[in-house]
């Protein structure tokens, strides 16, 4: 692991572009899971892993300074970009912590809510995770997540060989990573243990045609992830030549369609 803890995909310049499109694009289902949990103004919300940032600007924006965030970060790259982005808006309503949520407590609050999005699926164990969060939130606070629940939902139709393949190589980098590809699968059990019950579940998967804009979110993966499996010595040039040529022959096909990786949205009370 590197000095700045490293993730998987990396905290380089590039994956906090290529993170940026990905909220951009899940955005509008973000908005939306907000608004029917009851994130408005003078809220107080605990976001859990927050990357770069892009949702913590949104979630501080709506609920003003009346409200607050408290944002959850263990990359001091990703701490940084946020940091930025909080000094553009003139943000006065975000607390950042650069804490892994492995090694470190999580800090009190009277939180209202907590988000994560994508933080279960990458960490080596969910059930200390949701332990941790049951000692910080309230009684009566509202938790949601948005985690993948089937990782091999994604594919191609017609069907892209290579994709698939690929596909097989980023789980088992996952896994080997400690993190789990489907890690919705266990979280009701966990979020039962804790003391949590779920108020809503909902599945998200889209299926995309070439020229919608999502497409660019699984596009702009496999573009950036075929150099760092090279690097790791899963796959050669010619294997990644033969991906980007399968998802070319997609994007050329009118008919071609994509079905993204399941997304399970749970919504649970403590």
């Amino acid at each position: 692991m590197s000095t700045d803890r490293d993730y998987i995909l990396g905290t380089h310049e590039e994956e906090i572009s290529r993170l940026g499109l990905q909220h951009d694009v899940w955005r509008p289902v973000a908005l939306d899971c907000w608004k029917r949990a009851g994130i408005t103004a003078g809220k107080r919300v605990l976001d859990i892993g927050a990357g770069p940032g892009y949702a913590t600007v949104d979630l501080a924006e709506i609920v003003g300074q009346r409200g607050g965030v408290v944002a959850l970060e263990r990359s001091k790259n990703f701490a940084n970009a946020l940091r930025e982005m909080i000094h553009v808006r003139s943000l006065s309503n975000v607390q950042i912590h650069e804490i892994d949520l492995m090694t470190d407590e999580l800090p009190p609050g009277d939180y209202d809510f907590a988000w994560g999005r994508w933080v279960v699926s990458f960490v080596n164990d969910p059930s200390l995770l949701i332990q941790k969060l049951a000692r910080v939130m309230p009684k009566g606070s509202l938790s949601i997540f948005h985690e993948y629940g089937h990782y091999e939902t994604w594919r191609f139709f017609p069907r892209l060989a290579m994709q698939e393949r690929f596909r097989e190589h980023v789980i088992a980098t996952w896994r080997e990573s400690g993190g789990d590809p489907d890690g919705a699968a266990r979280l009701p059990e966990l979020l039962a243990g804790s003391g949590f019950v779920i108020r809503s579940a909902r599945p998200h998967v889209f299926c995309l045609r070439p020229n919608d804009y999502m497409w660019q979110w699984p596009a702009t993966f496999i573009e950036i992830y075929l150099p760092r499996l090279i690097e790791m010595g899963r796959i050669d040039q010619k294997f990644a030549d033969k991906v980007r040529a399968d998802l070319a022959s997609a994007v050329s096909n009118r008919n071609a369609l994509m079905l993204t990786p399941l997304v399970l949205e749970i919504i649970a009370e403590k």
